[in-house]
């Protein structure tokens, strides 16, 4: 058992991917998990699999119902909640600008951004019916703090998470809840469609640290920031992407491509 011994988790987006990974270190610590996603059998799958006591929750995270249908199931079986890690979303349209459909935009900010807002609201009605603090963590992203041309919907999401993060920070510090988000960077997940995901290994090789990043690497920051060892850091934006954020793209050793792998 780690420090999170006798917790109560919930991790969104936990049937498959970096919740996955997150809700089994979680698990490991120590901590009760509610896993929930909108595929329940994925969810159910992981569910039984985790060392200590689980809880599986079919829950579409971009609707009011969604969300109180995850609350519900983790007070029910658990009697509260302590922990949040608020990690459910998707790539979306990779069109260009001029092309970019309002529904396809729509629908990324509905599960990226709605999303995490109704499970922060959620989660902070919850510590206040039980009278006290916690922690939560949101999946922000690389593109929380970069820019690309053909991500548009995703990267106007991960932008949002940033300010969420820190309004809900503000809002909780007082109250004994922390907020802080992990922004990944290259981590090989089925969010990628199959032809940028054939790409990644190249792209990994250009980062600083010359390689992809793991699951199990993201859901390590996860466990740190929900844990008591982080229990002075809140409004934080930790990047976990092998330092692609520091490279410098104007100068000789920056650049996505300025290195090989071979190199």
């Amino acid at each position: 058992m780690g420090n999170l011994a006798g917790k109560v988790a919930v991790v969104t987006g936990g049937g498959s991917g970096i919740g996955t990974a997150s809700a089994r270190r979680l698990a490991q610590e120590g901590a009760r998990v509610v896993v929930a996603d909108i595929d329940g059998e994925s969810a159910a799958r992981v569910a039984a699999g985790l060392p200590g006591e689980a809880e599986a929750v079919a829950a579409d995270v971009s609707t009011e119902d969604g969300v109180e249908s995850y609350i519900r199931a983790a007070v029910d079986r658990f009697g509260r909640i302590d922990l949040h890690h608020l990690n459910a979303g998707v790539l979306g349209t990779m069109a260009p600008l001029p092309d970019v459909d309002p529904a396809d935009f729509d629908h990324v900010i509905a599960v990226n951004l709605r999303g995490p807002f109704l499970g922060l609201r959620a989660a902070f009605r919850r510590y206040r019916e039980q009278a006290s603090g916690g922690a939560v963590v949101l999946t922000a992203s690389i593109s929380s703090l970069r820019g690309a041309d053909d991500q548009l919907p995703y990267q106007t999401s991960k932008h949002g998470v940033l300010g969420l993060v820190h309004g809900a920070a503000m809002y909780g510090a007082p109250r004994g809840v922390r907020v802080n988000a992990v922004a990944p960077g290259l981590i090989p997940t089925g969010i990628f469609a199959p032809d940028r995901a054939a790409t990644l290994g190249q792209r990994g090789g250009t980062i600083p640290m010359r390689r992809l990043g793991t699951v199990d690497e993201i859901a390590g920051v996860v466990a740190f920031l929900l844990g008591d060892d982080s229990s002075y850091v809140t409004g934080e934006v930790v990047s976990a992407d092998g330092g692609a954020f520091i490279v410098n793209t104007v100068v000789r050793s920056g650049g996505s491509g300025a290195w090989t792998p071979q190199d």
